[in-house]
This record gives C-alpha cells, sequence and structure tokens, in this order.
C-alpha cells in the first residue's frame, strides 16, 4: 500500500490508514493513557508515515516500520512534554476535532489484547518462527536454513507457537 501511495494512488493510504490505525492507536493508549495525547499522536504517526512512504524499503511487512514511527513521535513527545505536530503541518492537515465517543473508542484500543506482545512472550525459536512464516509469510524451507534447523522443526515451532498465542488469546478473552 505505501508504493502504491508512492505512486499516487489516492486510496492507497486510505486501505494502509484503515489497516493500521486501530494497532497503532492501541499500542499508544497502551503507553500513554491518555487518550487525547493518543489521538494527537496517531494523527502525527500516521502523517509522518505518509510524508516518509518513499523510505519504507517494502522487504517485509510494514507494522514493524510503523510501530517505530510510532515509538519515535512518543518518545519526541516525552522529550519535548508536547505531542509535536510537525509532519501534520507539512501536509497542511488541520486538527481532528473529536468527539466523546471517538476518545471512549481510542480508550477501549488501549486495552485490547495486543498479540504483538504475546508474540513477544513465546520461546524465541517458536517466535521468530511464527513471525517469519505468518507476518512475513516465508516458506519453511526460508526459514529452516535461517534457524540451522530442519523444516520440520520449524512447522512444529510455528505450530506449537501458534497454539501457545491461541491459549493466551483465549484467557485475555475470558
Amino acid at each position: 500500500m505505501l508504493a502504491a501511495t508512492v505512486a499516487g494512488e489516492r486510496e492507497a493510504f486510505a486501505v494502509f490508514y484503515r489497516r493500521y490505525v486501530s494497532r497503532v492507536a492501541g499500542l499508544l493508549m497502551r503507553q500513554t493513557r491518555d487518550r487525547e495525547v493518543t489521538a494527537d499522536l496517531v494523527a502525527e504517526v500516521f502523517a509522518a508515515v505518509l510524508l516518509a512512504a518513499e523510505k519504507f524499503r517494502g522487504d517485509g511487512p510494514a507494522w514493524p516500520w510503523v510501530c517505530g514511527v510510532a515509538q519515535n513521535k512518543l518518545k519526541e513527545s516525552w522529550r519535548h512534554g508536547k505531542v509535536e505536530d510537525r509532519a501534520r503541518r507539512r501536509l497542511h492537515l488541520e486538527p481532528a476535532a473529536l468527539a466523546d465517543e471517538d476518545l471512549e473508542r481510542i480508550e477501549a484500543m488501549g486495552q485490547e489484547t495486543n498479540v504483538v506482545e504475546l508474540l513477544e512472550g513465546l520461546p524465541e525459536r517458536q517466535r521468530r518462527a511464527v513471525q517469519a512464516r505468518v507476518l512475513d509469510e516465508r516458506n519453511y524451507a526460508d526459514i529452516a536454513q535461517e534457524l540451522s534447523c530442519s523444516e520440520l522443526v520449524v512447522r512444529q515451532s510455528v505450530s506449537r507457537g501458534l497454539a501457545r498465542l491461541r491459549s493466551a488469546l483465549e484467557e485475555a478473552g475470558s
């Protein structure tokens, strides 16, 4: 979607935004615990992503890159004691007026179970195997070569990792 955005496809960034806005808002809400600051940060993150879209190499999933932009914007806001709005201003975007229901939805996003955090809690081999197979959509042979093991071991690691994630998600839901 970012490559299409850079190529001038107007709807591509809207699709990209819809795909990642909940994850970004949830990530930032869990860290700031302030729905208004989160809303401002989300706007600045996506403005920065749009401005830097051509810098995304596209050799993997966009989430880690977007997450890095979000973390940098959060650190910058802590350092300056406020949410910077340089990227939004460069795009000539006005601050959005948010209704109470928008702020409540942002707050709820921060309470959702974060699968990325659950993934990081897996044993290293399982985490790397699940990430490579499911998130990066790589084949078992490539993963086995990277992890210096057989394809069977990778398949078992992916299966066990997904089972652990499923169990953790079920626990979080109850």
